[in-house]
């Protein structure tokens, strides 16, 4: 990550306020290593406590602070953020996909209700704080807000969502001064994906269609969190940007 952050200056976020739901791993991890390694004041939400453990006692993620909520319980939602000081970058992070399972009304209801619902409950009550900052929005979306998975109906549901959702509150937060944008990735070598990049035959498959040949890493996604919460993207909201290595418009 070091020539990503070394883009940036060292300040870049020093005295800013920066919460990450999903930030105990994977993207949202490395996302909140990069805000922290910027001077950001960061915490990093998980569901998992034996994950937000190990990542406490991690060294990589000095000047983190992990706590564990419920994106799913409105009321836990509302508690914690009344709890912040100040907010000036909201990351909605928090995913998870249940391949096969999802076509069970109850699977498919928790999935949308992670992926989704709670990326509305964490802006709605985050709103008072980001007004006053007049700060920024990162919803993460998906390349199957894009494309198809035949096994994951309601992770590609809930992601396209996700865009809509962006667009909206782009709108509905504008005149406050709050930008909201989204972030697309594609394959990205995490535990979630882990199934596909450690099988040579997906795994080569995926390679083949990207425009770069390679699978993407989580920090690959740092440099355009930083980006969009920064004043270089002032007069940017609205919109998503893909991280996908160009797999989405690639064929095979």
């Amino acid at each position: 990550m070091d020539d990503i952050i070394n883009t940036f200056s060292k300040d870049l976020f020093k005295g800013k306020s920066v919460l990450v739901t999903g930030g105990s791993s994977g993207i949202g991890l490395a996302i909140a290593q990069g805000f922290a390694r910027l001077g950001g004041d960061v915490t990093a939400l998980g569901s998992s406590a034996k994950k937000l453990e190990a990542a406490s006692r991690d060294p990589a993620n000095a000047g983190i602070r992990f706590e564990r909520v419920d994106v799913r319980d409105p009321k836990a939602i509302k508690g914690f953020v009344a709890t912040l000081g100040k907010l000036d970058i909201l990351v909605n992070g928090a995913g998870i996909a249940r391949p096969t399972a999802e076509f069970e009304d109850e699977t498919y209801t928790e999935v949308m209700d992670v992926n989704l619902n709670s990326q509305m409950r964490f802006a709605m009550a985050a709103l008072p704080l980001l007004k006053a900052s007049k700060g920024s929005i990162i919803n993460i979306a998906s390349m199957l807000s894009y494309v198809t998975d035949p096994l994951v109906p309601a992770y590609g549901a809930s992601k396209t969502g996700v865009l809509g959702l962006t667009r909206h509150l782009a709108h509905a937060f504008g005149p406050d001064g709050i930008r909201v944008n989204a972030i697309s990735p594609g394959y990205h070598k995490t535990d979630m994906t882990r199934g596909l990049w450690t099988d040579p035959e997906p795994a080569a498959k995926i390679e083949q269609r990207s425009a770069l040949k390679r699978w993407g890493t989580v920090d690959d996604l740092v440099g355009t969190a930083i980006f969009l919460s920064s004043p270089a993207a002032a007069f940017v909201t609205g919109t998503d940007l893909p991280v996908d290595g160009g797999f989405v418009v690639g064929g095979f």
